[in-house]
């Protein structure tokens, strides 16, 4: 006798190295359920679907594998899309597999039907319904291989509940690679130009590189810290870049752009030859692309090819694996004039000085910088950090020093607010000797502020950091600036009482509204064994300026 199609599946994820998903189930997805109850596959069970795809995220993007999440039919798994399409947006590999209608009933608007595969279309990288047993192990191999393979992302695997009750063989995949016709098992590689790149690397006078998700994602850290010690060349990063190179590194600049430092901006603009390595030149990267770096030659390093030119005119670029790429354009540039590195390198370390990130300060009130100072000296930069979005998600990225790769976890592209709370379970499970902190608003903590209770049920020791400034504080600061302080439905009359949620849901919290109580503060809640919730009050006044140079328009960073 064979086993169940939802047996296969689970056998399937076990051959895959799976120990661990996030899940909710529903009626198209018991039988797979039931085959997990005798699996060694820890399921994590969560409130909500999104939070399911948050935390897979969140798990890959720290450890070593594929994240998988679990939803059934219709709305659990079209809760699922905020979740993939934030991966997808990040580049981070996972696997989303979702139940749905019996075979027979799809295109009949049956219960709970949805048609995820066109819903999702546009936000992975490949999507699959399963039709029979036997192609489970085939295309649950392939979906891993194309999630992780060249430019990561999300795959969705759709599964009929009928498939995942009748009996079938297990036939084992092929280790081959993916079965899929037009889908290269290798990466794009033009090395064409690599030695137009080294000359124009080794006459520059004033050159900076740009280290963006890319780098993170294809873990080419080493050859980054080679290639800018022995060239010379500070290093900015962009968002996801962050970590990239340590923050204490002397080479490390800051992070670029419209919430960047200033010193890494007057850097860009001063640039005579700019080499970006996995970075796609956002719009929060660059602001107008006619002001962002006219003087510089560009050279553009990527694995996808459809992302040279698409935002920046490169002027040269190599395709490939960043590592590889990144080591041998350091042979390629050597000979370069080093008085005149050390001489910009000294240049930009000026910047720094005329111009750092303001450390307000007013009374006893708690101001952003305090908390990250605080925290940092606790932590050692041992801890994950992962951050919702919006304003504390800018104050995190220019106050904390990330000494590490792969411990700044944030939504880049898509600025998904509600990631945070969630991805921060899955950094837990795939690195759970890490101390994990989740920086959030008081906005972006109400969006998926449920999954506290799974923190709680799995006593995951997770500390979340709420900064409330009693709105939405990022479109606050720019009806600010640029409508006439029309604050139109950003500015709450009351304030939740997240202790009160917090203890509602089996989660240790308080407060913490004075200045002087912030150090404490955050070492008693790390010291503090389980979850914690730390409730800082925060002047509703303090905004995250653009970092424009000084006589320069405000302008030039926004699109």
């Amino acid at each position: 006798m064979g086993l169940s199609g939802a047996e296969i599946l689970v056998k399937s994820l076990e051959d895959e190295g799976v120990k661990t998903i996030f899940g909710l189930p529903g009626g198209t997805v018991i039988p797979l359920y039931d085959a997990l109850y005798d699996s060694k596959i820890q399921h994590v069970l969560v409130r909500h679907e999104q939070a399911a795809a948050h935390a897979a995220d969140g798990f890959s993007r720290v450890g070593d594998d594929v994240g998988v999440c679990v939803a059934t039919s219709g709305p659990g798994a079209t809760n699922l899309v905020t979740g993939i399409a934030t991966a997808c947006m990040d580049s981070s590999p996972m696997v989303a597999i979702t139940g749905q209608v019996a075979t027979a009933a799809i295109g009949t608007d049956a219960f709970q039907e949805a048609f995820i595969l066109g819903v999702s279309m546009p936000v992975v990288k490949h999507s699959m319904q399963v039709r029979t047993p036997e192609d489970i192990p085939q295309m649950l191999r392939d979906a891993f291989f194309i999630a992780s393979s060249g430019r990561p992302g999300p795959v969705l695997l759709d599964l009929p509940v009928d498939i995942q009750k009748i009996s079938g063989e297990y036939i084992r995949p092929s280790s081959s690679g993916t079965a899929f016709l037009g889908y290269k098992t290798e990466p794009d590689e033009d090395l064409s130009r690599m030695d137009e790149a080294g000359a124009l690397i080794k006459g520059a006078l004033r050159p900076v590189l740009i280290a963006g998700n890319g780098v993170n994602v294809s873990r080419a850290f080493d050859a980054l810290l080679e290639f800018s010690e022995h060239l010379e060349i500070p290093v900015t990063t962009s968002l996801l870049g962050k970590g990239a190179i340590s923050d204490n590194h002397p080479n490390r600049v800051g992070m670029m752009g419209m919430h960047g430092v200033v010193a890494a901006n007057r850097a860009i603009t001063n640039a005579d030859v700019i080499i970006a390595v996995g970075s796609r030149f956002s719009d929060r990267s660059t602001g107008k692309l006619a002001e962002f770096a006219r003087s510089a030659r560009v050279i553009h390093i990527d694995i996808d090819s459809a992302e040279i030119r698409k935002n920046v005119d490169a002027d040269v670029w190599l395709i490939g694996d960043a590592a590889k790429l990144l080591r041998q354009l350091t042979e390629a540039s050597k000979g370069h004039d080093s008085a005149h590195r050390a001489e910009w390198m000294r240049q930009i370390k000026a910047f720094e000085t005329d111009e750092p990130l303001a450390r307000n300060s007013t009374g006893q009130d708690v101001h952003p910088w305090q908390i990250f100072d605080a925290m940092d000296d606790a932590l050692k930069g041992e801890a994950i950090v992962v951050t919702e979005v919006g304003q504390h998600q800018m104050w995190t990225a220019q106050y904390h020093k990330t000494l590490y790769p792969r411990r700044f976890i944030t939504s880049g592209g898509l600025g998904t607010m509600g990631f945070g709370i969630p991805a921060a379970m899955g950094a837990h499970f795939a690195r759970p000797e890490l101390p994990v902190i989740c920086i959030a608003g008081d906005g972006s903590a109400m969006m998926n502020i449920q999954e506290l209770d799974t923190y709680a049920r799995y006593k995951m020791p997770i500390k979340l950091f709420i900064f409330d400034n009693n709105c939405l504080g990022m479109v606050k600061q720019w009806q600010e600036l640029f409508y006439n302080e029309r604050y139109s439905n950003t500015l709450y009359s009351r304030r939740p009482d997240f202790v009160q949620i917090a203890h509602g849901m089996g989660v240790e919290a308080f407060s913490v509204t004075e200045s002087g109580h912030v150090r404490r503060a955050i070492e008693r809640a790390v010291s503090t064994p389980g979850p914690v919730l730390v409730h800082f009050h925060i002047p509703r006044a303090d905004n995250v300026f653009p970092m424009v140079p000084a006589g320069e328009s405000l302008e030039c960073m926004i699109i």
